[in-house]
């Protein structure tokens, strides 16, 4: 799975997902090279949540669905 910025370059490339604990563990490279892990705690989570609308949530449900707009970076 790869994360774009705002100007379409390449910001991570996530290999993995691996639970470690409660934890969620994000690993792999951030702008091609250097190697991360991003970790997300359970009170994060609920802080993101927080976040979430039910237009956007109704929105992230479908967003594996729906077609790409335009030329992929």
């Amino acid at each position: 799975m790869k994360i774009y910025s705002a100007d379409k370059s390449e910001l991570m490339q996530v290999s993995s997902i691996e639970r470690k604990g409660d934890d969620l563990v994000l690993k792999g490279k951030v702008f091609g090279t250097m190697p991360m892990s991003a970790t997300l705690t359970p009170e994060q989570a609920r802080e993101a949540l927080k976040l979430l609308s039910p237009k956007l949530l109704f929105f992230l449900l479908t967003l594996p669905f729906r077609k790409s707009k335009g030329k992929k970076p």
